[in-house]
């Protein structure tokens, strides 16, 4: 058994079922024990960034890591962007990172390159094997690593001569080790402070999913606290019978307004709230300087632990949730395409159990309150605010979950960073309907122009905002990936299409021009 072949049999002992994979020459030995190997499910990407993206989207719906191959260094720095996200979503990931030869490095082939500097600013965990006989035992500490709550990036490079020689018997990884407790001083702490008026839960992790959310509800229908959340989760669980959670606004301006009048801010998984941008003469920090803000639990403790112990603390164990959302979807619009209309649709036909992957970025920011009181579904959002990452980790999500709907929302800019998506999508048949936001612009930068002072835009400016001579042709696009797919200009038109693909089993895109 070669090193290579050791390496597969660890990741699946350790229930790493899934690779997803954009091999070269130096992983051609991990690409035939993977051939031969009963086990691991291999998924192909056309580019690196659909191969992190997915293995990201998959772990937000299993809570298992994905395995990604990647080619030497450029093949990692190609996915970098999506495990930035996954890295903010706090996902596991075990990265493969073919290498050289160790012999063949001192020779600065065109390849060569610093992979493992490459590799940490986005990595939890970095390790290169030394020799085959360590690669059984480096596997399974990546698993390790990746697997350490809430859940993190692991890089493990595999020098091709490590691949091919003589390797160890497989490893199993260990169990990860629990949540750490929250302390009984941070509990009272957290009590008092939401004994306070104008007081707020503000829920992160998996604190925006059950049974958090039910006790974060008990707990504010007993102190009438406000529930908030932030901006972006990497899972939220939602719908009608689930507790809302109002998530910070993107915009400096509203998040203001929306947390103006608070005083007392108790965190749960989740991190004070700042802007994503600095902006001329606007605060970094979106509290009022005269809020208090009182840790309960980070992102890694034991979140469902700290809320009961809490919820025990206020007497709120079985007092029913406030801010439970009924069923009522909204009146199906008509008409000219609004966002406001779009909302309304998507709330109107999201069907039970759907999970909505949402790189809609300007367009989809008040689609929120519309949405809230459908059935029953989880929403994915972007974290670390690198595009790119709808498509790749709706192709995730579609292989972790298989039986639901998956629902991408994706700017048409954003989109074209990892259109190859489309093809693994198609051939893997994939039960994903994709709406492309066709606005034939980086819209959100039209705003942020304008947000940090930079004037109006002249031609120029204008040319590097906009998608257009020529614009980008979705329909075309789809087909040519082997993706079927349909084009909307009226909200009569996007309601059909919707249904339309709703009801397609495997991938449909839809065109929304407006």
């Amino acid at each position: 058994m070669n090193g290579a072949e050791s390496l597969v049999r660890t990741l699946i002992a350790s229930e790493v079922e899934v690779c997803f994979a954009n091999p070269g020459t130096s992983e051609m030995h991990f690409v035939a024990a993977l051939d031969k190997i009963e086990g691991m499910r291999c998924v192909l990407g056309l580019f690196e960034g659909v191969v992190t993206g997915a293995a990201d989207g998959y772990f937000r719906m299993t809570g298992k890591p994905a395995s990604t191959l990647l080619h030497l260094g450029p093949g990692l720095a190609n996915g970098l962007a999506n495990l930035h996200n996954a890295k903010k979503a706090r996902s596991a990931i075990v990265n493969i990172v073919g290498e050289h030869a160790g012999y063949h490095i001192k020779h600065d082939a065109p390849l060569t390159a610093d992979i493992e500097g490459i590799a940490r600013p986005m990595s939890h965990w970095v390790k290169t094997s030394q020799s085959a006989r360590d690669v059984a035992a480096d596997g399974a500490a990546a698993v390790e690593a990746a697997r350490a709550a809430p859940g993190q990036i692991a890089t493990l490079i595999l020098p091709a001569d490590t691949a091919w020689n003589e390797g160890a018997q497989a490893v199993t990884a260990r169990a990860p080790e629990p949540r750490p407790a929250v302390a009984g001083d941070a509990v009272r702490a957290a009590a008092a402070a939401l004994r306070q008026p104008d007081a707020a839960l503000m829920m992160g992790g998996i604190g925006v999913r059950d049974p958090a959310m039910t006790l974060a509800g008990r707990i504010a229908a007993r102190t009438g606290c406000r529930i908030i959340s932030e901006n972006a989760s990497g899972r939220i669980e939602r719908g009608a019978g689930r507790v809302i959670a109002q998530r910070v606004p993107y915009v400096v301006d509203l998040a203001l307004r929306t947390l103006g009048a608070l005083r007392q801010i108790v965190l749960v998984g989740a991190k004070a709230p700042v802007g994503f941008f600095a902006y001329p003469g606007k605060p970094s920090t979106l509290a009022p300087p005269e809020c208090t803000f009182t840790l309960l639990a980070g992102v890694d403790d034991d979140i469902v632990g700290a809320l009961e112990a809490l919820a025990d603390e206020l007497g709120a164990r079985t007092t029913p949730p406030a801010h439970v959302a009924p069923l009522a979807p909204p009146a199906m619009p008509a008409g000219k395409v609004t966002l406001e209309g779009i909302a309304a649709v998507l709330g109107a036909l999201l069907p039970e159990n759907a999970i909505v992957v949402d790189e809609s970025v300007s367009s989809g920011r008040g689609f929120a309150s519309l949405t809230a009181h459908a059935p029953p579904h989880d929403w994915l959002c972007v974290t670390g605010g690198s595009i790119g990452f709808g498509l790749p980790a709706a192709t995730g999500a579609a292989l972790g979950a298989p039986g639901r709907k998956v629902i991408c929302l994706e700017g048409d800019g954003s989109a074209m960073y990892t259109l190859q998506s489309l093809w693994t999508m198609a051939r893997e048949q994939l039960d994903v309907t994709m709406v492309i936001f066709a606005n034939r612009s980086y819209q959100i930068l039209h705003g942020e122009f304008a947000a940090v002072g930079a004037g109006a835009p002249g031609r120029r400016a204008t040319d590097m905002l906009t998608l257009d001579r020529p614009h980008l042709d979705w329909l075309p696009l789809a087909r040519g990936h082997g993706v079927e797919a349909g084009q909307a200009s009226t909200l009569d038109e996007f309601a059909a299409q919707l249904r339309r693909g709703l009801a397609t089993t495997g991938p449909y895109l839809i065109e929304l021009v407006f």
